[in-house]
Order: structure tokens, then sequence, then C-alpha cells
């Protein structure tokens, strides 16, 4: 916890609260004390004590209305918009920061803005690394160069650098790999997407199947816990020795898929299958289980019936499915005092006993 004093005048500002990194963090700095607002487009009142926002980032009046009574001290950007190619993912993605810290620019309240991103800074986008060969020394190091291709990770950056040096903010950095926590209606959630299919097997009486490839299946990983990423932006945006710095963020271990597959499948007391030579993309199999999935919504009283609120499974794919193994380097931060750990079979296992709860998942 933070002493009062040190939350004198903090105010956070966190750019897409309900998503995954968003949420969890509103969650700590609110029990940590914050005074925390939520800006997304379509806002939840499930945080209690997190006052929401609507805005669109694309829109510049509507930042201007929506922020009109909010003048932040620290801003969280955790959100970005999926596009059809990289320049539309560069063109909308670098705008939507860049409207945000024009707006807030003119109140001179700024102090700080942390920026997640992700392992694509290393990997490039997924046609960079699956198809052209092209894949970086792991682990990963922040201080390995930029890639020489497209990335909007770089340009979200250099829109946080340019307003830093104009309005004289401190910045971080944060670069985590898969993101473990719970959210509903979120592109990018492996957790949930495994509970969803591993409880579809079950129904159904079907193997929990590998989906990805044998690179993945064999070679060391890491994720991260999701409120392990909130602990490390909280710590770096309040400790001015981190300050200026990008960090990768992870749960502190790293393991094989082969030897936390079939612990998910036990958790679920369901059989499994490993790789055995060819790729089995998730989404070709949840596809086609909507049906299945409301059937089991319904009969389970769980509160989402639509498993396209649920489960991603384009993006689970495109992680499982990478053609090297990928883990991070954590020394960084290490170094600097940062020691959350999590174990990350637990991370897996308390989030499938939180949906359960929560009545997502049978």
């Amino acid at each position: 916890m933070y002493s009062q004093q040190t939350l004198i005048n903090k105010t956070a500002l966190v750019v897409g609260a309900t998503g995954i990194a968003g949420s969890n963090l509103a969650s700590k700095l609110i029990e940590n004390g914050w005074k925390v607002y939520g800006l997304s487009r379509k806002p939840k009142n499930d945080i209690e004590g997190l006052q929401t926002i609507a805005a669109d980032l694309l829109n510049i009046e509507s930042l201007t209305a929506a922020l009109k009574e909010v003048s932040p001290t620290h801003v969280f950007f955790t959100t970005w918009m999926r596009n059809d190619t990289e320049d539309e993912n560069i063109r909308v993605n670098s705008t939507m920061i860049r409207n945000l810290l024009d707006v807030l620019s003119i109140k001179k309240t700024v102090r700080h803005v942390s920026l997640v991103t992700g392992l694509k800074h290393y990997l490039g986008p997924f046609d960079a690394y699956a198809t052209t060969g092209t894949l970086p020394e792991t682990p990963l190091r922040e201080e390995q160069p930029r890639l020489d291709i497209k990335n909007f990770y770089y340009a979200q950056e250099d829109e946080v650098y340019t307003a830093a040096a104009r309005d004289g903010f401190t910045w971080n950095i944060h670069r985590p790999h898969t993101l473990i926590g719970k959210t509903i209606g979120n592109a990018m959630n492996m957790g949930t997407t495994l509970a969803v299919y591993a409880s579809i097997c079950k129904k159904e009486g079907l193997p929990f199947i590998w989906p990805g490839s044998e690179a993945q299946w064999n070679g060391l990983s890491d994720v991260t816990d999701a409120k392990v990423l909130a602990d490390q932006i909280i710590w770096a945006a309040t400790s001015s020795e981190a300050h200026n710095l990008a960090f990768n963020i992870t749960n502190g271990d790293v393991f094989r898929w082969k030897w936390l597959w079939p612990k998910i499948a036990e958790w679920f007391e369901i059989d499994f299958e490993g790789y055995n030579g060819t790729i089995k993309p998730l989404q070709t199999i949840l596809d086609k289980k909507d049906v299945v999935w409301r059937e089991i919504a319904q009969n389970k009283q769980l509160i989402e019936e639509d498993i396209n609120q649920l489960a991603s499974a384009w993006h689970t794919d495109l992680d499982l499915g990478r053609p090297l193994e990928v883990m991070t380097d954590m020394s960084r931060s290490r170094k600097l005092g940062f020691s959350v750990y999590k174990a990350t079979k637990d991370s897996f296992f308390e989030l499938f006993a939180q949906l359960r709860n929560d009545k997502i998942i049978p």
C-alpha cells in the first residue's frame, strides 16, 4: 500500500479500463487509494470506486468534452484497436494516443504516462515472424533494437516520446507477454479462451487438443498475469529510478506447454492430446461451437451465451502457433527493485476458479 502522503494530488486516468490490463490496473490503483478514472468506448460499472468516462479516442471533440472536468496526473494507456493492415494499425493507434495527449496537454497536469504494448515489439506483426523467418534472439531484452519493419507499437511509443518532450512528463513502456486475467469481450484473452474450449471438450467428451506449433509445445515460454503487470506499472510510475525506461514484464518463471497443457486438462478433468505433427487451429474448432456453448450457458445459467464475447481463438492461435520459443529477460526491472513473482500454473488455475465462481464457465 502507498501512504496517503505519497498519494497527494495523484489522479489516474486508465485508458482501456474494460480490458484485461486496464481493468486489473484500475482495481489495483483503487485498492491503493488512488482517485481513478476509467476511459473506454463502452464503459462498464463493474469496478467499485472507478469513475467511468465514455469517449472515442479517434474523435477530438468527444475526448475534449469527456475530459472537461478531468485533470489526471498519471495516464495509463492500455488499449489498442485491431485493423486489417499494419499501415492502418499504425495510423489508428498512433492517432488515439496523440489525440489523448494533445487534449490533456492544455491542462498541464500530466506528470507521468505509462504505455502497455507487448512482445510484438521484438517479434513484429505476426506475418513478419511467421513468414519471413527473421526471428529475434531469445530471451528478449529491452535494449534490442527495433526491427526494420512497420510496427504500430513503435508509432505508439513515438507519440509518447514526442508529447513527453513537449509537456515535460516522465514515461514508461511495459511489454507483457500473453496476458492472463479475467475480462469479457476482450480481443486477446488466452486464459478465458482455453477455459471455454476445455469446458466444451468436457461437455462433448472430447480430448483437449493442442492447437499450436511444435516449437511452442516443446520450447520454453512465459506469460504475464494481469495483476503482475498492474504491480509493475504502479511501481514504475511511482519510482523515480524507473522513469523513462521500457520494461519487459512476465510472471518471472518459464515453462513448456507440453508440461502445462496436461495440467490444464487435469484441472478440467478431461483427456488431452499434445502436438502430433500438425497445427490444429483452435479457431477452426471453436467457429463451429457457438450453438454448443449457448446450450452450456443456458443449462448452467452462465452470464454470457455468446462464445465470441469470451473466446478469442484467433489470438490464441497466433500465440501458440509461433515457429519459435518465446521468453523474456526480466533483469532490468529486477535490478531496480521490482520483485513481484507469480507461478504461471497458479495464474491459470486461479483464473479458471474465478471464471467458474463468477458463472462465466460451468
